[in-house]
């Protein structure tokens, strides 16, 4: 019997969350189950939001000084694609340690092995230390990011959406999504702060570094607090009573591998308007006008909070008019912005202030749908997998090379072809939703 059949704890934290949850023994409620979510999301969109912004502001100057600022950026963005190429593989070897040594095991390997690629990114000599051989480590690093974000899938998604109340479905759909405009406010307002009272040297020498110390203390919080919800008796029989066991990932893919190219192509529209308010603009603005990040840091954060209301509001409606429906009326609406975002971002300070705020409103209405859209189309016992890897593929096709394409196409040919590449995802998630209702009415 395998340490996840047995239900026997598998590390001293996993002793210790039981320990703690003990006087919480009894029925477990959607909103418990809910905090879990957001507070593991919110780390884990922390992480990828200082690394992402670092990629603009810190490693063009600090691990590619040999090249122009733009291709320096370029650069720094191929590597950051590589956790979205991890990813997958990460979640095969976690599956594997889900199946043999259970659930919490799996979580406490993949938080630490989060957490430690992320402080180690801190310790990297520049260039002018070791040469090119802080590219290499910055990518190895950024690797072990990707295959932890593999391996960092909970459950508690699925388990959220299967227990909550059957008319309030949309709105506990949308509790995972807030953790990425909360991370990004959080890792925008802690960059913010650093850059406007450090000088550039100092900045450059050390400050950059503290925001990934931060974010590794966040991991541990976050580890026992989800440890705390997924390795408690009364959870662990609801996953086993829900059949949200880890499948073969082979046997996974032979039975749903439709539905999971399907989901993984139905958040498109929403993937490719997450890179293009977040990552995106902040190069662009860094690269081709005089300001400095600093200011459009905040300008971030400010439009991250209209995403947490658009998100919430995303539950509301997608209980009057259906999830699917919702993310297709997002989705087209996502393709009328493509036609004349560009322009606003161009049109300096008050037009970069309008880009942010309606992209996000639109970014927080379609993401907070988007995550799980044909979910529901999974057999119940490969569900838990199914999720797991669609997620995977959707961040890898959605948002992996995102930010590098937006900025190749840009400063090759325009702003304005920016906005032919959300376009694009645009059309991807309504051919998607189509061929998902296609095959629903077949059945």
């Amino acid at each position: 019997m395998t340490a996840a059949q047995s239900g026997a704890p598998t590390s001293s934290l996993e002793r210790d969350a039981r320990r703690t949850n003990e006087a919480h023994a009894g029925e477990v409620r959607p909103g418990d189950i809910a905090i879990g979510v957001i507070i593991g999301r919110t780390s884990e969109f922390f992480d990828f939001f200082v690394y992402a912004i670092a990629s603009v502001v810190v490693f063009p100057k600090l691990i590619f000084p040999y090249v122009d600022a733009l291709t320096g950026t370029l650069y720094s963005f191929a590597i950051f694609a590589l956790a979205f190429v991890a990813r997958p593989f990460g979640t095969v070897i976690f599956t594997a340690i889900d199946r043999t040594y259970g659930r919490g095991m799996k979580l406490t390997i993949a938080l630490f092995l989060l957490g430690t690629s992320t402080v180690a990114i801190a310790f990297i000599p520049s260039y002018e230390s070791i040469g090119v051989a802080s590219a290499y480590f910055l990518g190895a690093l950024r690797i072990g990011q990707g295959l932890a974000l593999g391996g960092s899938w909970d459950g508690l998604a699925s388990l959220l959406a299967l227990n909550a109340p059957q008319k309030r479905r949309g709105y506990y759909a949308m509790i995972p999504q807030l953790g990425a405009p909360l991370g990004l406010m959080v890792a925008s307002a802690l960059f913010a702060y650093i850059i406007a009272h450090l000088s550039a040297e100092d900045f450059l020498g050390w400050g950059w570094r503290y925001p990934f110390f931060v974010a590794f203390a966040i991991n541990v919080v976050a580890l026992f607090a989800r440890l705390r919800i997924v390795v408690t008796p009364e959870y662990t029989k609801l996953f086993e009573t829900r059949e949200l066991q880890p499948q073969p990932i082979l046997e996974t893919l032979r039975q749903e591998r439709r539905n999971i190219v399907i989901g993984a192509f139905a958040p498109l529209a929403s993937f490719a308007l997450f890179h293009m308010v977040t990552v995106f603009p902040l190069s662009w603005v860094f690269l081709y006008t005089q300001e400095g990040p600093a200011r459009f840091l905040v300008i971030e954060s400010i439009g991250a909070a209209f995403g947490v209301a658009a998100i919430i509001a995303s539950g509301w409606l997608a209980d009057r008019v259906g999830r699917r429906t919702l993310l297709a009326v997002t989705a087209a609406a996502i393709a009328a912005f493509s036609g004349f975002a560009p322009q606003l971002l161009a049109a300096g300070e008050l037009g970069e202030l309008v880009f942010m705020i309606s992209g996000f409103l639109l970014l927080g209405l379609s993401f907070g749908q988007a995550s799980g859209a044909v979910a529901s189309n999974f057999q119940m016992n490969y569900r838990y997998t199914s999720s797991a890897i669609t997620s995977d593929l959707a961040w890898l096709f959605g948002a992996g090379f995102a930010p590098w394409v937006a900025l190749q196409l840009s400063s090759s040919f325009g702003l304005g072809f920016s906005g032919a590449y959300l376009l694009s995802g645009a059309v991807g998630t309504l051919v998607a939703l189509f061929i998902n209702r296609q095959m629903v009415q077949d059945r």
